[in-house]
């Protein structure tokens, strides 16, 4: 298993950020851009910034002339009784860390802007890959997702857009809806970005106590636990799934929701593992009343 914990680089020489918060005027901006011989990078998030997110706007201001980052609580990716309302927002210190980052652009739309009337009644739904995993947990959770990144899309036109593998189900939705709709743009993936003991970055990390925190590095943990399995010459995935799910259940605070190895193209659970192979390994739990997701790549030995 590769070690996804990333030193944090120097930023980007911060830059005048503009703050967009209407379709078109994203749209007329960017363009404007790419007539000027500019590259655009662009960087979906849902606010509520952090390390996470700074180093997809480095990564897209090393690679970039231009890069817009947008700031969008999306409804349509959240379920009955799940946390919309109280998702954090902070546009204050969103536009300070995107700035450091390397940001020029932020866009910044209330709900009636991107799906008039606060819903669309187009959705975009990526078969196969949306119903396992956090799909089974969270139904209609990726069809939020697909039609929400089509949306952003279809506004920044041609570009790179970054996304960070601790959502590696989001980001393999993403990468085939871009496939098979032909959309002019490059999804680039990027490493998770871990706290020291492991913990992934993540906007709902700001809902832990502090024992549910020094708990939630369980997550991590029981990913290693799986991947010393395989290193260990493990081929049979159920037992591998055991290892991580034990794992999750030695923390009292911990309630395991899924452990899987899955095929990183197709998301397939195995039922066997070959040498030589990359595998995924993925786990989602509850933290106390917060849900965590995480996963990493493993070559088998």
């Amino acid at each position: 298993m590769s070690d996804d914990r990333l030193p944090v680089t120097t930023a980007p020489i911060p830059v005048p950020i503009a703050v967009i918060d209407r379709a078109e005027a994203l749209r007329k901006d960017l363009d404007r851009e790419r007539a000027a011989g500019r590259t655009v990078g662009l960087v979906p998030t849902m606010g509520s910034l952090h390390a996470g997110h700074s180093a997809l706007i480095r990564r897209a201001a090393s690679e970039c002339d231009v890069v817009a980052v947008t700031i969008f609580v999306n409804p349509l990716q959240f379920g009955l009784g799940e946390d919309l309302a109280d998702y954090p927002r902070d546009l204050a210190g969103d536009l300070e860390i995107a700035g450091e980052a390397g940001a020029t652009v932020v866009f910044a739309p209330p709900t009636d802007e991107m799906f008039p009337g606060g819903r669309s009644a187009t959705t975009v739904t990526v078969g196969g890959l949306s119903e396992g995993l956090e799909g089974a947990s969270r139904p209609g959770h990726f069809d939020g997702v697909a039609t929400v990144v089509a949306r952003l899309f279809n506004l920044a036109g041609p570009c790179r857009a970054y996304f960070g593998e601790k959502d590696f189900q989001q980001l393999a939705v993403v990468r085939r809806m871009v496939a098979d709709l032909g959309v002019p743009v490059q999804v680039v993936g990027c490493r998770t970005v871990r706290d020291t003991d492991g913990l992934a970055w993540s906007s709902r990390n700001r809902y832990l106590t502090g024992k549910e925190r020094a708990a939630a590095a369980v997550l991590f943990r029981a990913l290693e636990a799986g991947a010393d399995a395989l290193g260990g010459r493990q081929r049979q995935a159920g037992e591998v799934r055991r290892v991580m799910a034990a794992t999750v259940a030695a923390e009292p605070l911990a309630l395991l929701d899924y452990a899987d190895v899955v095929d990183p193209d197709f998301l397939a659970p195995l039922d066997l593992v070959g040498p030589g192979s990359e595998v995924r390994l993925l786990v989602a739990a509850w933290v106390g009343g917060t849900r965590l997701i995480d996963n990493v790549a493993v070559t088998v030995p």
